[in-house]
């Protein structure tokens, strides 16, 4: 095949709809592998040499990093009992089943990150609900029993989310998360709920969840960080059936971004970026957050009229970052002609880019640049840019980071990336073909064998390829599987 050639035929007819409510709420990498909420988005049918990839490459992690984590045995034995369950050759019963996901659960629990414990728990009782067992974890005949003194796993899980204290984080970012963790974990408990079905839990005449989460907003210092994390939890309240509640907070949180360089607080990033990044990252979002939600507010096109600019003022690679974000949030709102006159054109320019970014140059803004475009071609209906030279660039990348520790400690995250972005175009068995570039081996043998002894260097960076081989799992369990729909209304805004 010619190197520049696409991997499927020419077809100038870029589209963005329709899209599922989880894929509008949460598309983008970052949510998915980063923070493990939204797994498991584009259903295939099942497929054994897939299934036998994600257990090959836990088998490589475990070897490589027996005492690294409890987060990636917790993982490995969900993805196991996932894919036992999507399996339609070896069907097993409700015990067998209940039995794997009760041991992955008991793994999760003994993680001692108090936030990476709850996630652990929200992923199970998610991945329960997307694979149609939410009879298992759920209810007072559920087989898979919790903490004694909860009335099941998910009542369990919820109570996690008291656990977590501010400015727990221990990143770049250190002093401005505030209680960022927090809502970033009431946000995954309220989607797993969502997904149960179970969102009449969340506001009692005990304990008003709900109302306690929203509050959390006002707690994250950084307006960056208070609009990009608020922004999921906002949506989560708002598919939930309380899109009444999240307006104001949505408003005051506009407010905050408008006053972002009196405030300060600016985030800190692995790489170099432009003034404009920071500032159209959470408007994106928080564009998105009021798209999915179905509001209508009167300043909408002066938002997304802003958030143009900005786009303009991006570098190359922040512009692969920042173009799927955009395109969504503008689809959601019926605004894509406002932000993209020419649909095609805008996507070939953006995909277009690839040509003067090096996917090997660093871990972050280089190095997942490329699966933002694969991401992007794949939800408009334009995988015929992703070319041959592309996806060969993006498996060869991860070699040229060994020259630099943080590229060498941070190398899961992109490698994370790319695996989840070649697994949904049907590439992925480059990963794991082996080649004289990574020395007769595959780049997942390659990648893994460079690991760190027990993951010391890495750290919560493996967690990322934890939460990529969970969403490959899940991703097995057929076509047409059912997602929940949004209870939230349609709502004008002030």
């Amino acid at each position: 095949m010619n190197a520049t050639a696409g991997l499927e035929p020419r077809n100038r007819s870029a589209t963005l709809g329709p899209l599922g409510i989880e894929s509008r709420l949460i598309a983008t990498p970052w949510s998915r592998i980063v923070r493990g909420i939204g797994l498991g988005q584009r259903p295939q049918q099942y497929d054994p040499a897939d299934a036998a990839r994600i257990r090959r490459t836990f088998d490589l992690l475990r070897q490589r990093v027996p005492a690294a984590t409890d987060y990636t045995a917790f993982a490995h034995l969900l993805s196991d009992v996932v894919l036992r369950a999507c399996d339609p050759s070896d069907p097993a019963d409700d015990r067998t089943l209940a039995a794997g996901f009760t041991r992955a659960l008991e793994a999760g629990r003994a993680e001692e990150n108090a936030y990476y414990r709850l996630m652990a728990g929200c992923i199970t009782i998610e991945a329960a609900a997307k694979c149609g067992l939410s009879r298992l974890v759920v209810g007072p005949d559920a087989l898979v029993r919790p903490t004694p003194g909860y009335a099941d796993v998910a009542d369990e899980v919820l109570a996690m989310v008291d656990d977590i204290r501010p400015d727990g984080i221990a990143d770049e970012n250190a002093g401005r998360h505030g209680d960022y963790e927090r809502l970033s974990a009431s946000s995954a408990a309220f989607l797993a709920f969502w997904h149960l079905g179970l969102g009449d839990r969340l506001v009692t005449e005990d304990r008003d969840h709900i109302g306690e989460a929203l509050t959390l907003i006002a707690g994250v210092p950084s307006p960056f960080f208070r609009g990009r994390g608020g922004s999921v939890l906002l949506s989560a309240v708002s598919v939930l059936g309380h899109a009444e509640r999240a307006a104001p907070v949505v408003t005051e949180v506009l407010e905050v971004l408008d006053r972002a360089d009196e405030i300060g607080v600016e985030p800190s990033f692995p790489s170099p970026m432009s003034p404009a990044f920071p500032r159209i990252y959470p408007l994106v979002t928080m564009l998105n957050s009021i798209a999915v939600s179905g509001w209508d507010r009167g300043d909408v096109d002066a938002r997304f009229a802003e958030a143009v600019a900005l786009y303009g003022r991006l570098g190359t690679e922040e512009r692969t970052h920042m173009g799927l974000y955009l395109l969504l949030a503008a689809h959601g709102a019926g605004r894509t002609a406002l932000v993209a006159p020419d649909l095609d054109a805008f996507i070939e320019d953006l995909l277009g880019s690839h040509h003067r970014i090096d996917p090997g140059a660093d871990y972050f803004l280089s190095g997942i640049s490329y699966t933002y475009l694969v991401q992007t071609a794949l939800m408009t209906g334009r995988r015929d840019l992703v070319t041959d030279e592309m996806v060969d660039r993006m498996v060869r990348a991860f070699r040229y980071l060994e020259s630099d520790p943080a590229g060498r400690a941070n190398r899961p995250y992109p490698f994370a990336y790319a695996m989840t972005a070649l697994a949904e175009i049907g590439q992925v068995e480059r990963c794991f073909t082996a080649s004289e570039h990574y020395g007769g081996i595959s780049a997942v043998e390659w990648v893994v064998s460079r690991i760190s002894p027990d993951g010391r260097d890495e750290g919560n960076r493996l967690f990322m390829l934890d939460h990529a081989l969970i969403n490959w799992a899940l991703r097995q369990r057929g076509l047409g599987a059912p997602e929940p729909r949004a209870l939230g209304g349609r709502w004008r805004l002030p």
